[in-house]
């Protein structure tokens, strides 16, 4: 593989991410069907509205719709690299000399990659500083984002 790419930009990453946005919001949504779907079965259809999840049971769901989400980055960076918003606007994950990243990378990237979301964004600013190359989470997973080159 050709390591010597060009590492993406703020701005193409934002416009995969959002592109990825929809494709999680409808992960959501179908998580959220097979709870309901599961609540439905064992509780039925009587009264649904009273039957609340005790706290546990919400953390429960809570961490199964991470594991759900970050799933979906995990399979499709282990498998090509890319996530459908990243084929898009022709992005690759992959580590420095060019081969994919580890499970290990991935998992690490999927939750840090978060952090630094959540962080009103300071990870992913963090590539306009001038010295650096990458986001925070680049840098701390030792991966790239670079720009693919169109097929022909």
């Amino acid at each position: 593989m050709n390591n010597s790419l060009p590492v993406a930009s703020l701005l193409r990453r934002l416009a995969a991410l959002v592109y990825d946005a929809f494709l999680l919001f409808a992960i959501t949504l179908a998580y959220a069907s097979l709870l309901l779907i599961i609540k439905i079965v064992f509780n039925g259809t009587d009264n649904l509205e009273s039957i609340q999840p005790g706290p546990t049971l919400q953390w429960l769901s809570l961490v199964g719709l991470l594991i759900s989400l970050g799933g979906y980055y995990f399979i499709c960076w282990r498998k090509q690299g890319q996530t459908l918003g990243m084929k898009a606007w022709r992005l690759r994950l992959q580590r420095h000399n060019g081969s994919l990243a580890s499970p290990y990378q991935c998992i690490k990237r999927s939750a840090l990659a978060t952090l630094s979301l959540a962080a009103a964004g300071i990870g992913y600013l963090w590539i306009l500083w001038p010295s650096t190359t990458g986001c925070l989470h680049d840098i701390l997973t030792d991966t790239e984002i670079v720009v693919v080159p169109k097929e022909k």
